[in-house]
């Protein structure tokens, strides 16, 4: 199975705790970055749009959402069955 190479902007969002996600974005910031990607997939996709307004409202009010990509992903299961899963990227930028 090949490895997708993640880009140094992009924070993938998933089970740990809101804050964690929100404190990479803002390091990312914080270090010099103009754009930081939030990318989730399945139920995780709540959680990305929550950390990206806990950013925006909360944390670096003068960060705006740049862009919203939607998409669907092949995953295969357990089983080896192929099962479609919803993914989001949310471009944040200041």
């Amino acid at each position: 199975m090949a490895e997708k190479q993640v880009a140094e902007n992009v924070v993938l969002v998933g089970k740990k705790p809101a804050m964690s996600y929100v404190l990479a974005c803002v390091t990312q910031f914080n270090n010099g970055k103009n754009e930081v990607v939030l990318r989730a997939r399945g139920r995780a996709i709540s959680h990305a749009v929550d950390v990206a307004e806990i950013v925006r409202n909360k944390f670096l009010t003068d960060v705006k959402v740049k862009d919203i990509k939607i998409s669907t992903e092949e995953v295969e299961g357990e089983n080896g069955e192929k099962m479609n899963v919803s993914a989001i990227e949310i471009v944040l930028s200041k």
